[in-house]
């Protein structure tokens, strides 16, 4: 961890995810046979926030598990990846989860149950107090959005810089978006927001196997380019990204897009999500070749 490495609370979601292999996706009303299947533990929030601490941030987590099997191997995972857990809520009932169809080509498409994570309808306040001490505030919008919008004012009202990954799409209001520093975004969530991220001072846009795209609040554009790789999943892709570019933000804009965009791009060589989160050696490895 260098002296750069900033303290990220990620506010989100932490979800089994269920992962089947198979030559093609079915198309509606068709039956495919699979060639394997594995429990991940994953969930947007769970995958950002070990990626920024295998980046070298300091993280900590805010989000919930259920009681179940499932949640103790979630809690586990986080920790063990270096994620401090202390705050990471346990309620009675079912964790989420995520059923995941990975085709040959490595394409995915997914199925999110909420679970314990629907259950974040309110912050603590040593909640949001931890949120006001932090650096940088990670949210996605796999919690209820109204909970992310308290994160976000608090974060805002305390100089904490507010990052947003808008996934799974859905309207959002105002008052969240006018409290965003920045913004991560493939090209779905480009075209949905348009409008919305124009007024974001700082916006990432991830574009696969082209690499990313940078906008700041002056219009200075930067382009990183995409690193071949052999894609064997690209599930968790994002968000390996989008951990490791919170985690070198401070590093300046060019060093963090750089360094995310590797990260991606190593996700998406193995299967699983949490699982294929790249460390900062093996970036560093990338980096220094590159």
């Amino acid at each position: 961890m260098n002296s750069d490495a900033p303290t990220v609370v990620v506010l989100g979601s932490v979800n089994m995810d269920l992962v089947t292999s198979t030559e093609r996706r079915p198309t509606r009303g068709e039956t495919v046979l699979g060639s394997g299947f594995a429990t991940v533990p994953g969930g947007k929030g769970a995958n950002q926030a070990i990626a920024a601490a295998r980046s070298g941030a300091r993280v900590r987590f805010l989000g919930a598990t259920g009681d179940d099997a499932f949640g103790e191997t979630l809690r586990t995972t986080l920790s063990e990846a270096g994620v401090d857990i202390t705050l990471l809520r346990r309620v009675d009932g079912a964790s989420g989860v995520a059923t995941i169809v990975v085709d040959e080509s490595g394409d995915n498409s997914i199925i999110v149950v909420t679970g314990a994570n629907g259950r974040m309808t309110e912050l603590t306040p040593t909640e949001l107090a931890t949120i006001a001490a932090a650096d940088i505030l990670l949210c996605q919008l796999e919690i209820p959005v109204d909970t992310v919008v308290e994160a976000a004012r608090r974060a805002r009202a305390s100089g904490t810089v507010v990052a947003l990954n808008p996934s799974p799409v859905r309207p959002l209001p105002g008052e969240l978006w006018a409290a965003v520093d920045v913004a991560i975004v493939n090209t779905l969530e480009f075209e949905q927001f348009r409008t919305e991220l124009a007024q974001v001072p700082h916006v990432v846009r991830t574009l696969g196997e082209e690499g990313a795209l940078y906008r700041g609040a002056d219009g200075t554009e930067l382009a990183v380019a995409g690193l071949p790789v052999d894609v064997v999943d690209t599930t968790g892709a994002g968000d390996a990204f989008t951990g490791a570019l919170l985690a070198t933000w401070r590093q300046g804009v060019d060093t963090a897009v750089k360094w995310a965009n590797i990260a991606g791009a190593l996700a998406t060589t193995r299967p699983g999500a949490s699982a294929s989160i790249p460390g900062w050696e093996e970036i560093e490895t990338i980096r220094r070749s590159s």
